[in-house]
């Protein structure tokens, strides 16, 4: 039984530059937590050290540099449970890992994806950067360039994996993928699109209130590692 059913608190804990295949392992730990109902819902924010992950439906055909360029640019790649294709991490790129138990009229996949879609068109727009849906093609979109990229999965109604946004990413890295597996379109930036760098921190406490407010969830600051250790939950 899962006694957070009835609770829509969900956990907020803020990371910093992440490792992929540790944070992979560590949201695996969590969704099976949350599954059976031993936890809350929990949201990670953070950013990756430079990786290129490969998703359920993607290949190494959209991967375009070789080890030796990978290796120089300190470039490790990850295959992952995530939907999508490929695409790329970094520092500068904010990520966000909803690990959330869908319930009752939540059990919409659309929606939910949908959701996390205007997590990131509302958090540039506050910065004055107009973005929006492309048909066919998942994130968010300024014009035909991808500024926020999602590949998502869901077990047993359970979410995790999630969403990109690129606030000041080395725009560089994307140039060995074929970002997402789509050759027409380009990528791009918050500071590429702003002629400016936005403050990382100032982006992470948007990106945050508007996860509170679109999916209507009251946010709690908490302890990762206690959140693995323990069954108590007191914030950090």
């Amino acid at each position: 039984m899962d006694k957070y059913d009835s609770d829509k608190e969900t956990l907020w804990i803020d990371l910093m530059l992440e490792d992929y295949e540790q944070m992979h392992r560590i949201q695996k730990i969590l969704h099976k937590k949350r599954e059976h109902g031993h936890i809350p819902n929990v949201v990670l924010m953070l950013e990756h050290t430079p990786s290129i992950t490969i998703g359920s439906s993607g290949g190494h055909q959209h991967l375009l540099a070789n080890a030796e360029i990978l290796q120089q640019h300190g470039i490790k790649v990850h295959e992952t449970s995530r939907g999508g294709d490929i695409t790329y991490h970094g520092p500068g790129q904010l990520v966000c890992y909803p690990i959330l138990a869908l319930r009752g009229e939540q059990r919409d996949l659309h929606a939910y994806a949908r959701n996390m879609e205007e997590v990131m068109i509302q958090t540039v727009r506050r910065y004055g950067i107009n973005a929006g849906r492309k048909s066919k093609f998942p994130g968010a979109w300024v014009g035909g360039e991808k500024i926020g990229a999602m590949g998502i999965a869901v077990r047993k109604w359970t979410t995790m994996h999630g969403i990109a946004l690129n606030v000041c990413p080395d725009l560089r890295h994307f140039s060995f993928i074929v970002p997402c597996g789509i050759t027409a379109h380009s990528v791009t930036s918050m500071q590429q699109q702003l002629g400016y760098t936005p403050h990382l921190m100032a982006v992470r406490r948007e990106m945050r209130h508007q996860f509170s407010t679109i999916f209507k969830f009251p946010l709690r600051s908490a302890s990762l590692k206690q959140l693995l250790t323990e069954d108590s939950l007191e914030t950090a």
